[in-house]
């Protein structure tokens, strides 16, 4: 089951522990990028991992690939830092490292889930705005909040109508 990082932009408050932890695991170099859109609204832009990834139908040295669990991956010995990948990705995410001459991305923290741990960004998170997890959890997870919701207004209509409903 693929599992990708979600982001409940209802918690994000915008601290960017994300970006922080993200770059001590790797080497200084965050690859979560958060973007402030308004004075109330933050977004985080990281790759999503997509299914039918383009930045890996584009990369002509094959050098992108899915891992076991879904994430869309580098092999740098491979990488021949074209660029065609960050062109290719709807959220632009893939980065050229001139030093290196590579395409680097977000990889979910593969050392870490080899390891049973979560992906950096989604421990350090104090507001729990990123949730690694699958669509299906995603979606039990969003059926259980709208039914929480559903009770909710039931029990504030009950109380104003002064009896059961």
């Amino acid at each position: 089951m693929e599992k990708k990082v979600f982001i409940d932009f209802r918690n994000c408050i915008g601290c960017r522990s994300c970006e922080i932890a993200c770059a001590r695991e790797h080497h200084g170099k965050a690859n979560i990028t958060l973007i402030e859109t308004s004075e109330l609204l933050m977004m985080s832009f990281n790759c999503r991992h997509c299914e039918n990834a383009p930045c890996m139908l584009v990369c002509p040295a094959r050098a992108l690939y899915k891992d076991e669990d879904g994430a869309v991956r580098v092999k740098y010995q491979e990488c021949i830092g074209c660029m065609f990948c960050s062109i290719a990705c709807p959220f632009g995410t893939p980065e050229f490292v001139p030093e290196l001459k590579i395409m680097v991305k977000c990889d979910l923290c593969s050392h870490r889930r080899d390891e049973g741990k979560l992906p950096a960004c989604v421990t350090t998170c104090p507001t729990d705005a990123l949730i690694f997890a699958s669509e299906e959890e995603i979606l039990q997870i969003k059926v259980r909040q709208n039914l929480a919701k559903v009770e909710e207004l039931a029990k504030k209509v009950e109380k104003i109508m002064g009896g059961t409903t």
